[in-house]
């Protein structure tokens, strides 16, 4: 009993030091009984290991380089479909929840992606997550943008590639629109369109997930 007491202490110590530095990103008691009663509980501390390392040799990294280096520091998480991981259509998860499970769709890169890349210091108003239509799918795909400026041409960081490069070379990306903490707009090939209201529908997903994350460390 005592042996199996001092594993938990050490777990809790362990988590903790590895995101002592990312003030986004904490660990509540709910997190930390989760990962201990997890049978992947090895693997899931070594995510958590690998993202404070990353977190670290990036913080001096200039721009470019610093997309390159959250985009492929999180597309190495597999992929997987809400269904099959939440037996829920679309659910969006945090961060965290994405780090703890290991998997992920696409918003849940889009989303680890943009949290990390404002903890580096990459400012909100530069980023805007953008529904597109991969050219053969029926289906919508999310990933993330970053603008220097509202004319800039947007560098994509996409689940679906490892290269981070502007928007107009991803020939087999149909753009929709785009939104961020700030506004919304139509997208084109070579950036912004015009503003526009996104409907949400009955569910404001993307309030709700700000939400969690800013309000309830979720």
């Amino acid at each position: 009993m005592i042996l199996y007491f001092m594993k938990y202490i050490l777990l809790i110590l362990t988590i903790f030091s590895l995101l002592l530095q990312a003030k986004e990103l904490k660990l509540n008691k709910r997190d930390i009984n989760l990962i201990k009663e997890s049978p992947n509980k090895n693997y899931i501390i070594n995510r958590f290991k690998k993202f404070k390392q990353m977190r670290e040799k990036a913080a001096n990294f200039p721009i470019e380089k610093k997309l390159a280096y959250v985009n492929a520091f999180f597309n190495k998480i597999l992929p997987i479909d809400d269904a099959t991981k939440y037996n829920y259509d679309d659910y969006w998860a945090t961060r965290k929840e994405f780090i703890i499970e290991g998997h992920g769709d696409c918003e849940d890169y889009t989303i680890a992606k943009y949290f990390t890349l404002l903890e580096l210091g990459i400012k909100k108003k530069n980023l805007y997550f953008a529904v597109v239509q991969v050219k053969g799918k029926t289906s919508y795909h999310m990933n993330l943008l970053y603008l220097d400026n509202p004319k800039a041409v947007p560098l994509v960081l996409d689940n679906l590639s490892f290269k981070v490069v502007p928007f107009p070379i991803r020939k087999k990306l149909l753009p929709k629109f785009v939104f961020n903490e700030y506004d919304a707009h139509i997208l084109t090939k070579t950036g912004l369109g015009k503003k526009v209201k996104v409907d949400w529908g009955e569910v404001n997903k993307w309030e709700v997930l700000l939400d969690r994350v800013y309000n309830k460390n979720e």
